[in-house]
């Protein structure tokens, strides 16, 4: 497959482009929140014993899967409920600083009043919960699934096929969107169509993708 083209120069790789449905991925495809999820982790890392750590360090762990694997990682013990309360405390706390980004909540209004829309993210289902709801974005979506509802996190297919599964659609006629590699390659290793978010903080160029999308807007090509 070849490389995806910058943001502003949409090009799709599939001869059925109509899509059935879209299913989304969270942090940076829709809301700006990489300083808000590490600040959370960060103070519950703290509160549990663990050290102080940068940002860096705990984006790092992401790929490791849901809030209790990264937790359990960070603090350097197992993760306890009481660890797990205490990120989602901090999360709901630091909320009110996630944006939106331009164009995603016209863009997804759009969408989800034509085909069924879910979400998947690798965040717990409660912090999408949190954050889709202090976004004002939660209505949207007939499926919000998160990291801890699946076996194995990104870039493994699981969450993606689940998603389209609980929303009544076949891998290969749905989308699912994201800004990072991880969850261009969950996409493709699903067979749904691997579309990249170009406006999100971790997008690639160099990631094949099947759609590059510059603008939230041009997902609508995707429903012919």
């Amino acid at each position: 497959m070849s490389t995806a083209p910058r943001p502003g120069s949409p090009s799709v790789r599939r001869e059925h482009a109509r899509m059935d449905g879209i299913v989304f991925d969270m942090d940076g495809t829709l809301i700006e929140s990489h300083a808000v999820v590490p600040a959370a982790y960060r103070a519950a890392i703290v509160d549990g014993g663990g050290p102080a750590l940068s940002d860096a360090e705990i984006i790092a762990g992401y790929s490791l899967g849901p809030p209790a694997a990264l937790l359990t990682h960070l603090i350097g013990r197992p993760a306890t409920e009481v660890d797990l309360a205490c990120y989602h405390e901090h999360l709901a706390t630091l909320a009110e600083r996630v944006a939106v980004y331009p164009g995603v909540a016209e863009a997804l209004a759009d969408v989800a009043g034509r085909v069924p829309v879910g979400l998947f993210t690798g965040a717990s289902h409660r912090a999408a919960e949190i954050l889709l709801d202090r976004a004002g974005l939660r209505g949207h979506f007939r499926v919000v699934l998160g990291g801890d509802e699946v076996a194995r996190p990104k870039p493994h297919p699981d969450g993606v096929e689940l998603a389209c599964r609980l929303l009544g659609l076949d891998p290969h006629r749905a989308a699912y969107v994201g800004d990072s590699p991880l969850d261009l390659r969950a996409a493709r290793s699903s067979g749904a169509m691997a579309v990249a978010a170009g406006w999100g903080h971790q997008y690639d160029a160099a990631e094949p993708a099947d759609l590059a999308a510059g603008r939230p807007e041009e997902l609508l090509s995707l429903l012919g």
